[in-house]
């Protein structure tokens, strides 16, 4: 067992919260949790973050607030979890789905069921009690996607209505949505089809993200659903996203001119 505590990292390190991410990321797939190409894929997230300034954004915390509504109002709403997202934030997973009463559910993209039972024991570590997408006589296949995520739980993302897709790959955003479900997810990156196809994206990194997320959706728990509904009515997904598109502009802009 590849244990992150070991990792000697100076701690007056200007990008040390970086460097633990990626850190975690590597004890996750020395784990089992992740894939390769998820470590690759993590990689093209942090450069978004950095161009958007490594930091969480009015647009992205709008983006937030709006999406712990829309768990509050959904009448099945769903976590789906993948390698990435066990090994850097289990616990805080764990913690959102209790606050919200959203179910978790496991689905990869690089399917394997050592992993995905690797995954689901690393949740419970962190105190799951119900992992769905595990049994595979509740097993049904979303019609047109080919990719192994195309197998989801009976039970789980594909009754859902609301389905929070952290870490996404838009084939499965693209079919979700025509299922007619609506669709929270973090991305970085404010140009994929996942960014643009959601009904709420939240471009931030999810590990400062999620714990945003915690926060309001505490603060907002006790909240009627016409205060809630008013929260979702008032959002415009697209605007937030040309925000973030902008925040981009205007540091490379910034640079360009400190430059000269």
């Amino acid at each position: 067992m590849y244990d992150i505590n070991a990792i000697n990292l100076p701690k007056n390190h200007p990008r040390l919260k970086s460097l633990l991410i990626r850190d975690k990321l590597v004890a996750g797939f020395k784990n089992g949790l992740v894939v390769q190409q998820g470590l690759m894929a993590h990689g093209r997230g942090e450069a978004f973050d950095y161009l958007l300034g490594e930091k969480s954004m009015k647009y992205a915390k709008l983006a937030i607030k709006t999406a712990a509504a829309v768990l509050f109002l959904a009448k099945l709403p769903i976590i789906s979890v993948n390698g990435n997202i066990a090994a850097l934030c289990p616990r805080e997973i764990v913690e959102l789905s209790n606050i919200t009463n959203t179910k978790i559910e496991v689905n990869l993209f690089y399917h394997n069921e050592k992993r995905k039972q690797a995954i689901a024991n690393n949740l419970k570590k962190h105190g799951a009690k119900e992992i769905l997408g595990m049994k595979i006589e509740s097993h049904k296949h979303i019609k047109g996607l080919e990719s192994s995520r195309k197998v989801v739980d009976k039970d789980g993302i594909y009754k859902a209505d609301v389905v929070l897709v952290p870490l996404e790959d838009g084939d499965r955003c693209i079919k979700l949505k025509q299922l007619g479900k609506t669709i929270i997810t973090f991305d970085l990156n404010p140009f994929s089809r996942t960014s643009q196809t959601a009904d709420i994206t939240i471009i931030d990194n999810v590990v400062r993200g999620i714990i945003e997320l915690i926060r309001i959706s505490k603060k907002i728990s006790n909240k009627d659903d016409k205060y809630l509904r008013k929260i979702v009515n008032d959002f415009d997904n697209k605007k937030n996203i040309a925000l973030s598109i902008l925040q981009i502009n205007n540091n490379l802009l910034k640079n360009i001119i400190n430059y000269e």
